[in-house]
């Protein structure tokens, strides 16, 4: 009997996005952008086949060329597919052609690995849906993949959002609780000035009348016409601009609480949620002193990265947030120069805890709603999880990277203030145990992902035996993981 291959999936989504590149786009008479696709077929044994989007003919999907011109008499069941973007719907296509997403459950392949989603109003999410009903494990490319993928099909992505923006129809997704208007709630429960500071992101050309703005906000599911024919926010309005969001949906808004030597210091943002960001970073600046021992100029670069990280941290946690974990609000934590953002629900499935803090997440969503929300008002990235952001903050600032972590039922991001900030929140009995010298080093690692023995030694000039003797020390406490053959080795570091 043959051994199974070993599957590596980064390798096979590599080879999907060079093999997408290799499509043809036909010629339509409605100059209609088609995109790039490109599939890989992983084998038990090892093999691979590749297809793009018009390899034997124009017009053909990725997925029909390598699932049925070219595999369509073998057993595909043990099989793995690779697919530069989501597989279209069963029903999206004209009959007697069939959507790519059936043609996946009809091979009974079980597990697909797809670059990014669709944005077409066509699909927009429905293949996905489709598969995960049908019990197919779905699983989004790396992050630094999907963006070759955007990239590649810039025009067509550009062209999808905009037919999905001129759509005239009622949003077709499937329902949800949030979806649907809370009993005894109006427009009159919304607050005003967050309905105008929503308003001036969503037309920034000029002001629209009201049946403008609130077409808008029914296409984006955040308002529902009533039995009487008039309109009233959904829950998820309520929480975006509602006076008292707390009112309907208990879990609702931010417990604030800044842990210092005179006790404790709490604060409460229980009003609309477009509001939240700002309002937390007016109150932490009313708070929390300057930076000391650094020039006017250095203190207001430090300053305005470390808000910045806290905005996109307390937006992230807003949008992406369990809502159906009853009793458990989003808490801001302020320890010395140390803030944790502890959000209620883990990483969003499939997501892992490893590829958050390697800044690597794929775009994944658990509220599409306030998502695009959010992403209206330029708090949230909608490509991604507005990682790399933070990450590129950090460093330009000196800062130590975010650190994430799970503590169930909380999804925790900490944040620091200072370089310092970062050896302080060690655990004290790892502190003890470095010298005044190592701690500065630790103090410069936090600020990187990875670095070599040169770097180090160049940046905290320090001779090559007094460098490797930090870093064999660091190694021992779990600080850093070595990578690599000694030549080129380099040093990951390890967030305790």
């Amino acid at each position: 009997m043959a051994k199974k291959s070993t599957l590596n999936p980064r390798e096979l989504m590599e080879k999907a996005v060079e093999v997408m590149k290799a499509s043809v786009r036909e010629q339509r008479v409605d100059d209609t952008i088609t995109p790039k696709v490109g599939a890989v077929l992983w084998k038990p044994d090892g093999t691979i086949e590749t297809a793009c989007r018009g390899e034997l003919r124009e017009g053909d999907h990725a997925e029909y060329t390598l699932l049925e011109r070219k595999n369509g008499h073998e057993n595909l069941s043990e099989c793995v597919l690779f697919a530069t973007l989501e597989p279209c719907a069963p029903d999206s296509r004209n009959p007697p052609k069939v959507g790519c997403a059936r043609r996946i459950t009809n091979a009974r392949i079980k597990k697909v690995y797809y670059g990014c989603q669709d944005p077409h109003p066509k699909v927009a999410g429905e293949g996905l849906r489709y598969l995960k009903q049908m019990g197919v494990e779905v699983i989004p490319f790396d992050r630094d993949l999907q963006e070759a993928i955007e990239k590649e099909n810039a025009q067509f992505f550009d062209q999808a959002r905009r037919k999905a923006e001129e759509l005239e129809e009622e949003p077709t997704l499937t329902p949800l609780p949030f979806d649907q208007n809370p009993p005894q709630v109006s427009l009159d429960d919304l607050d005003r000035k967050a309905l105008s500071h929503y308003r001036s992101f969503l037309f920034k050309k000029g002001t629209d009348g009201d049946d403008e703005f609130h077409r808008r906000l029914v296409h984006q599911g955040l308002l529902v016409q009533t039995d009487n024919g008039t309109l009233a926010p959904t829950r998820f309005a309520y929480l975006l601009f509602g006076k008292h969001p707390r009112d309907v949906i208990a879990q609702a808004g931010i417990l604030a609480t800044i842990h210092g030597k005179q006790g404790e210091d709490p604060k409460d943002f229980d009003g609309p949620m477009v509001m939240g960001p700002d309002q937390v970073i007016s109150w932490l600046r009313g708070k929390l002193p300057d930076p000391i021992g650094r020039s006017d100029a250095q203190r207001k670069r430090i300053n305005d990265a470390f808000y910045e990280l806290v905005r996109e941290g307390v937006a992230n946690a807003l949008v992406h947030r369990d809502y159906d974990i009853a009793g458990s609000k989003i808490q801001l934590v302020v320890e010395g120069d140390t803030i944790t953002i502890r959000s209620p629900g883990g990483p969003v499935s499939p997501i892992t805890v490893e590829q958050l803090q390697s800044f690597t997440a794929p775009m994944v969503s658990r509220n599409p709603r306030l998502h695009a929300a959010f992403s209206t008002m330029e708090l949230a990235e909608e490509r991604g999880l507005g990682l790399k952001s933070m990450r590129n903050k950090a460093t330009e600032a000196g800062l130590p990277l975010p650190k994430f972590r799970f503590n169930a039922p909380y999804l925790d991001l900490t944040l620091y203030r200072t370089a310092e900030a970062a050896t302080e929140a060690l655990p004290e009995d790892t502190l003890a145990q470095l010298s005044k010298a190592e701690r500065k080093g630790w103090a410069w690692m936090a600020a990187r992902e990875f670095f070599s023995s040169q770097d180090y030694m160049q940046a905290l000039g320090l001779k090559y035996r007094t460098a490797m003797n930090h870093i064999k020390r660091f190694e021992e406490l779990g600080l850093l993981l070595p990578e690599g053959e000694s030549r080129a080795r380099r040093y990951i570091v390890q967030k305790p």
